[in-house]
């Protein structure tokens, strides 16, 4: 049998190219060398083929551990991220207070801290993420409407630290999620399941016993209900936000955006209430600095990463640290009580809140 030269180039083997007949008529010698030849050729082959798959086997096996350990890595990063975020906006009310105490006004207090965090956000929007701050018109004012809720919010989260302790304010406050929920129930018809009703008797529980174990506050409703008006208005911004075409911005852009406006909110609130106050002391700005860079900059900014490194779920659930390092402060720094009615209540609320933030993961 002669074998042509495209039989041979098929085999993939130079050494039985060169002893292939040259003729059709090769003698049996020839035809049995060359067969042989293509033989070992083949053996070889297969060997080094079986040699490169057993290199590629551990190689994808080295690379698919490898992917698993980067996953993991970026999980554990952003589950950090999580946790800044809620653990620094829990640090509010350790430089509000003093603020307050100073004398300044709530307002006065806001204007600053809104006005420098937005500084903050927008050159990190652009030096460090390269994000465009150019937004059209018609989207500015959707932000500019939402963002009356996010300075109501503020605006109610720092006059509830009148009343009643800083710790109980911001575990109320962090009803949102809960509120959401009935919201988005309400008035888009996304439903509600037995969990979600019995978070609401948790949180309502648990307020409940906040409140009573701070019976010693005079203006104690006064406290809680500003308090609980941040829950509703926040949850409307963030619903607002899902809700319009304002979700397809950027999220560093929006913060920017929602933090000017309310900076300007608040510098006209306070112009027409007891004006601007410029203060002369050095630990007055070190504490504006630092609310406008921990709790408002730094929150916000690791909100975004680990929203984008483990999702809005996971983000949410590691957010329980916002009134947890609220009630250590109040109780380490500001000697605030806390009682076995605050644990209980507090407890409640954190448990309310992870059984609705759980359910949204499924339906999502």
């Amino acid at each position: 049998m002669t074998l042509r030269t495209s039989d041979t180039v098929s085999i993939g083997s130079s050494t039985a190219v060169s002893h292939l007949p040259n003729t059709p008529h090769a003698s049996a010698k020839d035809t049995a060398n060359t067969t042989e030849a293509i033989q070992i050729t083949v053996c070889l082959r297969k060997r080094h083929i079986g040699y490169k798959d057993t290199i590629i086997g551990q190689n994808c096996n080295f690379g698919g551990k490898l992917i698993v350990f980067l996953q993991a890595m970026k999980s554990l990063g952003g589950s950090l991220y999580a946790i800044v975020s809620s653990a620094t906006f829990g640090l509010v009310p350790l430089f509000s207070i003093p603020l307050l105490a100073a004398g300044l006004s709530s307002p006065q207090i806001l204007f600053y801290r809104m006005v420098f965090a937005a500084a903050i956000i927008g050159a990190a929007s652009k030096l460090i993420f390269g994000k465009s701050l150019g937004l059209p018109f018609g989207t500015l004012c959707r932000v500019a409407i939402l963002s009356t809720l996010y300075a109501a919010t503020a605006l109610g989260l720092i006059e509830s630290y009148k009343y009643i302790p800083s710790g109980v304010a911001t575990t109320i406050h962090f009803l949102y999620p809960l509120a959401v929920t009935i919201i988005m129930a309400l008035l888009f018809k996304t439903g509600t399941s037995k969990l979600i009703l019995l978070a609401v008797v948790l949180s309502l529980a648990g307020v409940a016993l906040l409140s009573w174990g701070d019976m010693g506050h005079a203006d104690l409703r006064k406290g809680v209900a500003w308090a609980g008006m941040t829950v509703l208005t926040y949850a409307s911004y963030i619903t607002g936000v899902m809700k319009s075409r304002v979700s397809r911005v950027d999220s560093t852009v929006l913060t920017f955006y929602v933090l000017l406006f309310s900076a300007a909110i608040f510098f006209i609130f306070a112009v027409v209430s007891d004006g601007i106050v410029v203060p002369h002391s050095g630990n007055v700005w070190c504490n504006i600095l630092l609310l406008a860079l921990i709790p408002t900059a730094i929150s916000n900014l690791t909100l975004v990463v680990a929203i984008k490194r483990i999702g809005s779920v996971m983000t949410s659930i590691l957010g329980s640290m916002e009134p947890l390092t609220a009630v250590m402060v109040g109780v380490l720094h500001f000697g605030e009580a806390f009682g076995l009615e605050t644990f209980a209540g507090l407890v409640l609320v954190v448990a309310a809140v992870m059984i609705v933030i759980t359910q949204s993961g499924r339906k999502s």
